[in-house]
C-alpha cells in the first residue's frame, strides 16, 4: 500500500496499492560520506540502520525516486508496480430531476453524455460509462442537481478555484501523474518536461496536492489556471510544429548532400578522362541540379541562389603516384609531416591512409611522379561551380574559422600535422606561419566551421 502525507494532518494515508522493490549496493553506499539521499526524501522513508549502519528504505516509500536521483554512486535501484488509480463511480443521473437542458452534454469533454428522448418516459441525459472519465464537470454545471457525483473522492472545491502546478517549485518526480484519478487531467509538457494540469478535466480531488513532495501544487484562480494551461499548450504545439519542420529540413539537407555527391562523382569521372591541367572548373548546370533536387527535396523548398546554400565545400582530396616516373629516391620521405610514405625500392613509393594531401612530396619530387589535387564546390555570383585544383608547389590559401559554428571540440587541433591550431580559453587559435594548407582540418570538421579558400575561388 502506498502512503502519502496529508498536507493538513501530516499523517500517512493510503492512496493506491503499489509494490516497491528496491536494492541498495552497500559497497557503493559505504564510499559516500555526505549521504544526499537522506535529505532528498520528502517523507523520510530512507534512513540509516542504527544496528549495521546500512542505508535502508522503509514501507512508507511511495516511489518518487528522488533518493535514486540524488545518489552520486548509482547505488540505489527502485522498481515500482502501481495499481490503477482510484476512480470515481460514473455519475448517476436522476431522470425525474433532469430537465434535458443539455448543460451537461455541452460540458462533457469526451462526448460521454447524450439526451435520451426515446420511450414513454421524459427526455433525460444518459452517460456512456465507457467514455466517461469521472471528471465531475457534469455534476458542477447541472442547474437542477440531477447528477450525483463524488461518492469515493471527497469534494473540497474552494470557491470555484482551480488547481495548478507551479513550475518553479516542481521537481519533476511525476508523482502527481501517478495518483491522479481523472484521466487526462495532468499532462507532461514536451518543452519543459514537467507536468501541468488541464483545468477542464481536473476533478479537484486534491490527491495530487496532498501527494506532491515539493508542495508545488496549489489552488489558483480559474482565470490564471486556464491562462497558464493555454500558454503551456501553445508552446507545446509550436514546439511540435518546429520539430516536424526541422525534421523535414534535415531530410532535405541530407538529400541535397546526396545530390551534390552524385553530381561531383560524375564530374570527377569527366575530369579523369581529360588531360590534366593545373586548374579546371565547370559551372554546374542549373537545369541539371534543379532536376536532381526535385527528386529528393520537398516541393515547398526552392533553391534561389546557390551562394545561400554553400560558400565552399571540399568534396575529395587525391594523390596519385606515377609508377613509370617514380624511382624510389626517397626525397619525398624526408618532407612528409605525417610519415605517410612507405619506401620499398626499386618499387614505386606507397602512400598510406594517414596522408593529409599537403603536397610537399609533389613539390620536392624532381621527376614529377606525384600528383596531388582537390575536387571541391564553390559559389561565385550566385552560381555553383565544381573545380579541380592541382597542387603545384607549397599550398597557399586563406584560412577562415566560423565562431558561430565552431563547438571547440578540438578535433582539428588533435589532427593538425604541423601544430598550426591550438586551443586556449575555449577558442581555436591559428598560427599562419606553420600552416601547410593541407585542408585536413577542413575535411574532418564535423560542423563545417573551417573553410580554406584559394585565389581562384
Amino acid at each position: 500500500m502506498i502512503l502519502m502525507i496529508d498536507s493538513y494532518t501530516k499523517t500517512p494515508r493510503p492512496i493506491r496499492d503499489v509494490d516497491i522493490e528496491y536494492s541498495i549496493d552497500q559497497s557503493k553506499c559505504d564510499i559516500c560520506v555526505d549521504k544526499p539521499c537522506l535529505a532528498s526524501c520528502p517523507i523520510e522513508a530512507i534512513l540509516l540502520d542504527p544496528v549495521d549502519g546500512h542505508t535502508k528504505i522503509n514501507s512508507t516509500c511511495f516511489g518518487c525516486v528522488l533518493c535514486r536521483n540524488a545518489c552520486p554512486y548509482d547505488a540505489i535501484t527502485i522498481h515500482k508496480h502501481m495499481a490503477p488509480p482510484i476512480k470515481e463511480n460514473v455519475p448517476n443521473i436522476n431522470s425525474k430531476l433532469c430537465k434535458a437542458c443539455g448543460a451537461c452534454v455541452q460540458a462533457c469533454k469526451t462526448g460521454a453524455i447524450h439526451i435520451n428522448a426515446t420511450g414513454s418516459g421524459e427526455a433525460h441525459s444518459e452517460i456512456d460509462p465507457e467514455k466517461c472519465i469521472r471528471c465531475g464537470y457534469c455534476f458542477r454545471v447541472c442547474p437542477t442537481d440531477a447528477i450525483k457525483y463524488g461518492e469515493l473522492i471527497p469534494k473540497t472545491v474552494k470557491g470555484g478555484k482551480a488547481i495548478v502546478i507551479r513550475e518553479n517549485d516542481c521537481i519533476g518526480c511525476m508523482t502527481c501523474t501517478r495518483v491522479c484519478p481523472s484521466m487526462g487531467a495532468i499532462e507532461v509538457s514536451k518543452t519543459s518536461r514537467l507536468p501541468y494540469i488541464n483545468p477542464s478535466y481536473c476533478a479537484r480531488c486534491e490527491e495530487c496536492m496532498h501527494s506532491c513532495p515539493s508542495g508545488a501544487i496549489k489552488y489558483s484562480s480559474r482565470k490564471r489556471a486556464f491562462s497558464t494551461y493555454a500558454d503551456i499548450k501553445y508552446f507545446d504545439i509550436v514546439s511540435e510544429i518546429v520539430n516536424k519542420d526541422m525534421k523535414k529540413l534535415s531530410f532535405n539537407i541530407v538529400g541535397l548532400n546526396d545530390v551534390l555527391s552524385n553530381i561531383a562523382n560524375n564530374l570527377m569521372l569527366q575530369f579523369d578522362d581529360e588531360p590534366a591541367v593545373e586548374y579546371r572548373e565547370v559551372e554546374v548546370s542549373k537545369i541539371l541540379i534543379e532536376k536532381e533536387l526535385g527528386l529528393v527535396l520537398d516541393s515547398s523548398i526552392e533553391v534561389d541562389k546557390f551562394g545561400n546554400i554553400l560558400d565552399s565545400k571540399l568534396v575529395k582530396r587525391h594523390i596519385d603516384v606515377m609508377a613509370s616516373k617514380c624511382i624510389a629516391c626517397g626525397e619525398c620521405l624526408n618532407v612528409c609531416p605525417v610519415s605517410a610514405i612507405r619506401l620499398n625500392p626499386p618499387n614505386p613509393i606507397e602512400i598510406q591512409d594517414n596522408c593529409v594531401y599537403c603536397g610537399l612530396c609533389a613539390d620536392i619530387c624532381k621527376f614529377d611522379a606525384i600528383k596531388v589535387y582537390d575536387d571541391y564546390y564553390y559559389s561565385k555570383d550566385d552560381n555553383l561551380y565544381f573545380a579541380r585544383r592541382y597542387v603545384d608547389g607549397k599550398r597557399k590559401g586563406n584560412f577562415s574559422l566560423s565562431d558561430c559554428k565552431c563547438q571547440v571540440c578540438t578535433i582539428c587541433v588533435k589532427n593538425c600535422p604541423t601544430a598550426t591550431l591550438s586551443c586556449e580559453d575555449e577558442k581555436i587559435l591559428f598560427d599562419e606561419p606553420k600552416c601547410i594548407y593541407c585542408r585536413e582540418c577542413e575535411q574532418i570538421c564535423p560542423v563545417d566551421a573551417i573553410v580554406i579558400k584559394f585565389d581562384e575561388e
